[in-house]
């Protein structure tokens, strides 16, 4: 796992050393991602520099060190990631001929591409990559990221420069960078608490999507294709003929296959395991595979029992075995780490899990530099409570939308808190009832699966209301030709996780957490073999009496005794809504205090404000709201935006 910088000039003016210097300081910005060695090459005649920062995985030699060149001498490559059949590759490559000179997976990439070019080397590839590879024949430069999005790979064109890295704080150090705001962006973020990808915060700056590719010329003409898409995985028709022993007996060989390979490191390896049906499963084969061998394990808690899950994972990790470490995480640990998420994640993002992600990578990184994780689980085994959902608005939408609408008129007739009197007053003591209330009358109004997915992923459900006058930002919701393409409803929001909600926010929150404390984090549920194996169940499959990942859990079963992982989902989250009213306030308050959300012109205060007083007299929990508002600001003032 890495981080690698790069300039693709098309009118290049600077010598070949200060080229050199200029990507060196770069990729430097990204010293956290590779603190084990750095590299730089340029050709400044072409206009192409390159620069690295490794931290190594695998042939921990200086043999693995980037920018590494083929050995026809043609190609040049920065790569960011691991390639899990990389042996496998290598004995073909070799059987036709091909040397080589480490034992790095790169060092594969590399010779594949030489061999086999760049795009039928990516169909071959099994892994979490990001690639940058200078062809000095054709004098183009080809950039790819992994199926999944695991790992991240911007694109930036400043005047005459093309710039790519890993993360965008690598483009600050070059002159060309003077970045713009996209309010558009930034009205998408404050509905979902991230920047959906292809966009990002600034104009002119993309994200690769996944399993995309680009082609840029050193005229500066680009290209830009597919080569995986999980939307046409999505799309296929489900298998037929799987009773449940046959599909858990693949899951599990699939699965088992995935964390083998992925345990393959020469460094300590080992895992976050959060005590639920994911982690659980990942760590529970991780112990299958390494036999005798205990298997590390971390995970973090919370004073607040609601959200505590330690007790459930210890449990877990007794009965298999494993070596558990815990952390109980209070207020002090998270404000003690919040000012430096504006650092780590260089674009607004507000998942208040990236709190505790941090924290139990940091605990995990002290002794481990390898970690598996459960990640991946409820997008390929629909899990996540929108999925409860749908068949309730399913039957909902049986009744004609005028009437629908008529009901949620009269619900919001009422403010949440009057609905909370209400409720009170009758003895129901449901906390933050009249929310829930308003919620599932927005909910039941949705004239299409899609819609419902909009509005159960959004934060800021009017996000115009923040952002006055921004545009819109297309998303794969708005497909007109969705419906058709992908009829079943439950593949349809699956699909939708996996092209959004995945990479731009799970994934996204859990490399720069890792990344941020140099520790490799590994997803073996996203082996997109095992993705492509799960989209095509059955829903019986993956959903049954009312819960999802029934196919996932007949494979942990087999490890676990279903009493010690059978309970309520939870989610990896922390009390972020009381601790905002408790001893987060004088931060918070800091941060909305109405000049600082007057500055730039960006954003409605009295919205903001009026979603704070709300917050703070309890009468309604806004809270993830307004951490997209606190984390906006915090990245605001790092970062000296320009609207």
């Amino acid at each position: 796992m890495c981080g690698f910088a790069g300039i693709l000039d098309t009118d290049p003016q600077l010598a070949n050393h200060a080229m050199t210097e200029l990507v060196g300081r770069m990729a430097d910005a990204l010293r956290a991602r590779g603190p084990d060695d750095s590299g730089a090459w340029a050709d400044a005649e072409a206009g192409i520099a390159l620069g690295f920062r490794r931290l190594a995985i695998l042939d921990l030699s200086v043999a693995g060190h980037q920018p590494m060149i083929s050995a026809n001498g043609r190609f040049v490559i920065v790569f960011n990631g691991e390639v899990y059949n990389f042996a496998e590759l290598r004995a073909e490559l070799e059987s036709n001929g091909v040397a080589f000179r480490s034992q790095s997976d790169t060092e594969v990439v590399l010779e594949a591409c030489a061999y086999w070019g760049f795009l039928p080397t990516l169909r071959r590839l099994n892994g979490m990559f990001a690639i940058a590879l200078w062809d000095r024949e054709t004098r183009s430069l080809s950039l790819a990221r992994d199926r999944l999005g695991i790992k991240p790979l911007y694109l930036a064109h400043m005047g005459s420069s093309w710039l790519f890295a890993s993360q965008p704080a690598a483009f600050v150090p070059h002159p060309a960078w003077s970045p713009r705001l996209d309010r558009g962006a930034l009205k998408a973020f404050f509905r979902f608490n991230y920047v959906p990808a292809p966009a990002t915060i600034w104009r002119n700056v993309e994200k690769i999507l996944p399993g995309g590719w680009a082609v840029i010329r050193s005229d500066g003409g680009i290209v830009r294709g597919r080569y995986w898409s999980v939307r046409a995985e999505a799309a296929r028709a489900p298998l037929r003929g799987l009773d449940t022993r046959i599909a858990t007996d693949e899951l599990e060989a699939l699965l088992t296959d995935a964390v083998r390979r992925q345990m393959v490191a020469d460094v300590p390896v080992g895992a976050f395991l959060s005590g639920g049906i994911d982690s659980s499963t990942v760590v529970a084969l991780m112990q299958a595979v390494a036999g005798d061998q205990k298997v590390r394990s971390f995970t973090i808690g919370f004073p607040v029992r609601s959200y505590d899950e330690s007790a459930a994972a210890a449990a877990v990790a007794r009965h298999l075995g494993t070596e558990h470490t815990q952390m109980i995480v209070t207020p002090e640990d998270a404000m003690a780490v919040i000012p430096y998420m504006a650092d780590i994640y260089d674009e607004p993002f507000a998942d208040a899990s990236q709190i505790p992600t941090f924290l139990v990578s940091r605990l995990t990184r002290q002794s481990v530099t390898v970690a598996l994780s459960g990640d991946g689980g409820d997008e390929g085994f629909a899990g996540y409570n929108r999925y409860d959902a749908l068949p309730h608005w399913q039957k909902l939408s049986a009744i004609p939308l005028g009437m629908r609408s008529l009901a949620a008129r009269a619900v919001r007739a009422l403010a949440p808190r009057h609905w909370d009197r209400l409720f009170g007053s009758f003895g129901v003591s449901t906390p933050q009832a009249g929310d829930k209330l308003h919620k599932a009358a927005h909910i039941a109004t949705a004239g299409s699966v899609e819609e419902l997915y909009r509005r159960l992923v959004s934060q800021w459900q009017t996000p115009e209301d923040v952002v006055r006058g921004a545009p819109d930002l297309p998303h794969p919701a708005d497909d007109p030709d969705l419906p058709q393409a992908i009829p079943d409803p439950v593949q349809r929001l699956q699909y939708l996780d996996f092209a959004t909600y995945l990479p731009d926010d799970i994934l996204t929150k859990v490399d720069r957490a890792s990344m941020a404390v140099g520790l490799e984090a590994r997803v073996p549920l996203l082996d997109h073999r095992v993705v492509e194996f799960a989209l095509r169940l059955p829903d019986a499959l993956k959903r049954r009496d009312g819960r999802g990942k029934f196919l996932l859990r007949q494979v942990l079963y087999r490890h676990v005794p279903r009493a010690l992982v059978d309970r309520p989902k939870t989610g990896f989250a922390i009390p972020i809504g009381v601790w905002l009213r408790g001893p987060l306030r004088d931060w918070a308050e800091e941060l909305l205090d109405p000049r600082a959300l007057r500055a730039d012109g960006l954003l409605d205060v009295a919205t903001i404000r009026t979603a704070w007083s709300e917050h703070l007299s309890g009468t309604r929990n806004l809270q993830y709201q307004l951490w997209g508002v606190l984390m906006f600001q915090a990245w605001r003032q790092r970062w000296r935006l320009v609207p």
